[in-house]
């Protein structure tokens, strides 16, 4: 009765500071056992991403308390007869306002009091199966919890993102990529099993073998059709160790055609390839020594003028490796490095290296967040770009884009990541969009907007010079794809699947008939009440 009395005032408030138009027994009925709130700090968080270039303004938060919940509250709003919309929220790294809605409820996924249950009334700690080598966890579970609890098993994930504070459905809804992704494919390829709750309020266990095309509609899907209430995430051996290398390149030609040499040995033996293969532009001396990690010794900085960039417009190029190990094969891994290291074209004496745990490594860019946060440089806008470019084109790219238009204007607002893929790891059933090549890169600027006086670390600044960046693609005739794709029009994203566009519309009439999932995506309005739509 208590539950009940606290949920009617709270309802009572949405009509009261809101406006809501719902009838209040329609949420009173749903029986939820976890907390709809309205408190101003909740409605707050949920307004705002990571972006930081966003504001919506959603009626109410759900902190579910099981799956149950999610679906009870999908449910609700398809059967409503006014209509609400409803979008689930990770951990709030979105960067255009991807995860919030208006006119409608969040359902923050992440954080909370743990007490969360998987479908049936099952515990919400994550479930290692040793034996078949997977873990079943809640798909708000962050990446950093799971990583932890399996590794009491000897045992981790196979694929990761750069960042590991990031929710396991957030980054299945988009694909998840890291320097892995090369060996492992992404995140979405190493999912044996999900539990996901339809747009009709709908729990459905689905996979390869049984509701298949949901299974590969939600993998990648942005939300649009579905929310992972669970996902069954594939296992391996965890090293303990990592020897991490950055060597530097003047070239391009020659950093691309290593990288992709590197990425070409996948299907070779643990001891013949890397680990892990990225890299990075370096536009300006403090990217190398930047944010994303404590490489270099800040008493020994790594210096551009030292290694004679100047004959390359100033932009050198750096590639980032990694070999994973157990301590009692540390006296082997020195002569396998040395075997892959030869086969390369690095500058000479350009060889940086350091071991460390291998938590620490896949933890790395979280110690860089802590000492931004300290200075007051982590909550500021991003206007991110991350784009996958076609092999054919990216020394076009280079010369348009590295050495064209960002040219030496950086000044380390953020790093620039460039590093190939197999397209034979990405599983084209998926919702999510590549290139039509066998190898293509991707292209991040991961960029903060400053207000430090300097107009090229702008907001306004960088948003224009993304623009240009993707209408010089445009004209170019480079086929780009965003990755977390952001468009203002549903022609955009029509041009952006292609002719994949009416698959990915006719699942949305199969999973999400009126459109109230996920509209902070802004591919499909509501259809209750187009005209509600605030974009």
């Amino acid at each position: 009765m208590a539950t009940k009395l606290l949920l009617m005032f709270a309802i009572c408030r949405l009509i009261v500071t809101v406006g809501l138009t719902l009838d209040p027994t329609e949420l009173l009925r749903l029986n939820l056992e976890g907390q709809l709130s309205v408190e101003p700090s909740d409605v707050e968080s949920a307004s705002l991403d990571f972006g930081g270039m966003r504001r919506a303004e959603p009626w109410a938060v759900l902190h579910p308390a099981s799956t149950e919940d999610v679906a009870r509250l999908v449910k609700a709003a398809y059967e409503s007869s006014h209509g609400f919309t409803v979008s689930a929220r990770g951990h709030g790294h979105s960067i255009n306002g991807q995860a919030m809605t208006t006119n409608g409820v969040v359902i923050q996924m992440s954080g909370g009091s743990g007490e969360r249950r998987l479908g049936l009334g099952q515990p919400i700690a994550p479930m290692v199966h040793e034996k078949f080598m997977y873990v079943d966890v809640w798909g708000g579970e962050l990446w950093i919890d799971v990583l932890r609890f399996t590794l009491e098993y000897g045992l981790a994930p196979k694929s990761w993102t750069d960042y590991l504070y990031l929710s396991v459905g957030g980054t299945l809804s988009n694909a998840g990529i890291s320097g892995q992704a090369f060996n492992h494919g992404p995140q979405i390829s190493n999912v044996y099993e999900l539990d996901v709750v339809t747009g009709k309020g709908e729990l459905m266990t689905c996979s390869e073998e049984y509701n298949s095309e949901l299974f590969h509609a939600v993998l990648g899907g942005l939300g649009q059709f579905g929310i992972i209430t669970r996902a069954r995430i594939a296992l391996e051996p965890a090293p303990q160790m990592v020897r991490w290398i950055r060597v530097l390149y003047s070239n391009f030609s020659t950093f691309t055609h290593d990288q992709e040499y590197l990425i070409s040995l996948h299907g070779q033996p643990d001891s013949q390839k890397f680990d892990y293969v990225e890299g990075f532009v370096i536009v300006d001396e403090g990217l190398i020594n930047n944010w994303r990690s404590s490489f270099f010794s800040p008493r020994n900085p790594v210096k551009i003028s030292s290694l004679n960039a100047n004959g390359n417009g100033g932009v050198l190029y750096c590639l980032e490796i990694t070999k994973n190990y157990v301590e009692s094969d540390a006296d082997t891994i020195d002569q396998e490095l040395d075997a892959l290291l030869k086969k390369l074209n690095f500058i000479p004496n350009s060889v940086f290296t350091t071991d460390l745990p291998y938590v620490d490594f896949l933890d790395r860019v979280h110690k860089a967040e802590l000492k931004l946060r300290s200075k007051g440089l982590w909550d500021v806008p991003h206007p991110w770009l991350n784009m996958f470019v076609p092999k054919s084109r990216i020394e076009d790219f280079d010369k348009g884009v590295f050495k064209g238009i960002l040219g030496n204007k950086n000044k380390t607002s953020g790093p620039i990541l460039i590093y190939p893929m197999n397209k034979n790891k990405w599983d084209e059933r998926t919702s999510v969009v590549t290139p039509n090549e066998d190898v293509f890169y991707l292209v991040a600027l991961l960029r903060s907007a400053l207000e430090n006086g300097d107009e090229t670390q702008t907001l306004e600044y960088m948003s224009n010079q993304n623009r240009r960046i993707l209408r010089f693609c445009d004209d170019e005739g480079i086929n780009v794809k965003q990755y977390l794709p952001h468009y203002t029009t549903q022609q955009e994203w029509m041009d952006h699947y292609e002719d994949r566009w009416v698959q990915f519309n006719q699942r949305k009439l199969e999973f999400d008939p009126k459109h109230i999932l996920a509209t902070g995506q802004r591919i499909f309005k509501p259809s209750y009440n187009p005209s509600s739509a605030s974009w």
